[in-house]
């Protein structure tokens, strides 16, 4: 999770605002499962049975009389009755389940049945015609659906077209937190940070009461709700923790979680301006978050701005295209890189108002990349090092992003140690990776 303001990682939506990185878009059945057969998926309705298909319903062609409605449309015919009453799924939870899907002249296009293995996917991220329909199911049952074009892919290329069928088997549901009943606002009782973070205490952990720093890495689980109650992210709908550095996410995090300890449980309701921003596709407004802390990574404390982080001073050169420079460190002498060879560096990069924006030196980890793949004043500027060398360059911002949305406005600052060179050939340029510098 460069990725979950900042978004939280990830996977997650309050990981980083450059890390959450894509939102989960709707997904069609055949792709909402993770791992799924993609070949499977992609296979056109328009061609003929393969072996081990599975064959077409006798009433595959249009829904029978028998068979119910849901509001929307969805016709459905329970075909094995669930084993015992049970609940149902809602749009939040997970679903694990077996299916097959034709197409309404027989001809079967998808089938996890076929694969040998279920498919498990949150039911907020399939077809409108399975967010509803396996909404009538519980644990055991098998129903026949058959689903409009409307409320399946509608006409996408590349997808199956017209009304669909499917057999579906729901093996599992996996319920999704449900919305704290102080959602909406924060309580009487709940505390406030400085920056106005509010936040309550669920629960305290038994152990080391350390507490992360803003700029070392966490694990937790988390749920997200916007303030009417509607889930928009969960840790824990996917089973995995996210692990991500506190000054990689949305501001009201790397305030509030730097309060707890490992094993805490905390509530927080996070401002908007303090979360996303109103950024477009982001949750908007105040955000709430249950978070519960699993482990602090310490990391190095990140390099303070340079004294002269605002403008070169009159003793830094100039390259003939136009990057300031100044040698911190001399190096061990040697070879220069040239514009096709790869480097090995650790880096911090600040706007001339002395903000860090990134550095490799805080993740703990260096940087490789080729030098036709970076900012133009990198690849420029760092011809000028041998191995060992650290330099601190001043990149005009048309040798940087050249205002491009989302990128570091302005000249830029870094600090590079060159730690390696590896000579090679390059790849072509005009990639423009450039992710601040790399």
């Amino acid at each position: 999770m460069k990725c979950f303001a900042k978004i939280l990682l990830a996977a997650s939506v309050a990981l980083s605002a450059s890390c959450q990185k894509a939102e989960e878009k709707k997904e069609e059945p055949t792709k909402a499962v993770e791992g799924g057969d993609k070949a499977a998926s992609k296979t056109p309705a328009t061609e003929g049975p393969k072996p081990g298909d599975i064959p077409a319903p006798d009433d595959v062609a249009a829904p029978p009389a028998d068979a119910k409605k849901t509001e929307n449309g969805v016709s459905y015919k329970v075909l094995t009755p669930a084993p015992a009453p049970g609940d149902k799924p809602s749009v939040d939870d997970t679903v694990e389940v077996h299916y097959t899907g034709w197409t309404t002249d027989g001809k079967m296009f998808d089938s996890s049945v076929k694969r040998g293995q279920p498919a498990s996917f949150g039911l907020g991220k399939v077809i409108a015609g399975w967010t509803e329909g396996l909404q009538v199911m519980t644990v055991g049952e098998k129903t026949r659906f058959w689903i409009p074009e409307q409320m399946a892919y509608k006409g996408r290329p590349g997808a199956p077209a017209g009304m669909l069928v499917f057999d579906v088997e729901l093996l599992s549901i996996k319920k999704a937190p449900e919305a704290p009943a102080d959602v909406a606002a924060a309580p009487k009782d709940a505390q406030k940070t400085k920056l106005g973070v509010s936040y309550k205490v669920l629960k305290e952990g038994d152990g080391d009461k350390k507490k992360p720093r803003s700029w070392d890495k966490v694990k937790v689980h988390y749920t997200g709700w916007t303030t009417d109650g509607k889930m928009f992210d969960s840790s824990v709908m996917r089973s995995r923790p996210a692990e991500f550095p506190l000054n990689g996410v949305i501001a009201g995090w790397t305030d509030g979680l730097q309060l707890m300890s490992v094993g805490d449980s905390y509530r927080f309701w996070i401002p908007e301006e303090h979360a996303y921003q109103g950024k477009p596709g982001k949750p908007a407004g105040m955000l709430v978050f249950d978070v519960e802390l699993f482990e602090i990574k310490e990391m190095p404390e990140p390099p303070k701005a340079p004294e002269d982080v605002a403008k070169p001073p009159k003793s830094a050169k100039k390259t003939e295209k136009g990057v300031f420079y100044k040698i911190l460190q001399e190096g061990k002498g040697g070879d220069k890189p040239t514009a096709s060879d790869k480097v090995e560096v650790h880096y911090s990069g600040w706007t001339t108002d002395g903000k860090m924006f990134d550095s490799s030196v805080s993740r703990g980890r260096t940087a490789t990349f080729p030098l036709t793949a970076v900012i133009p004043g990198w690849t420029d500027g760092l011809q000028t090092m041998t191995v060992g060398q650290k330099t601190r360059f001043w990149i005009p911002e048309e040798l940087a992003y050249a205002g491009r949305p989302g990128k570091p406005a302005g000249m830029l600052v870094f600090d590079v140690e060159l730690v390696s060179i590896q000579a090679g050939d390059a790849p072509p340029a005009g990639g423009g990776h450039g992710g601040h510098g790399h």
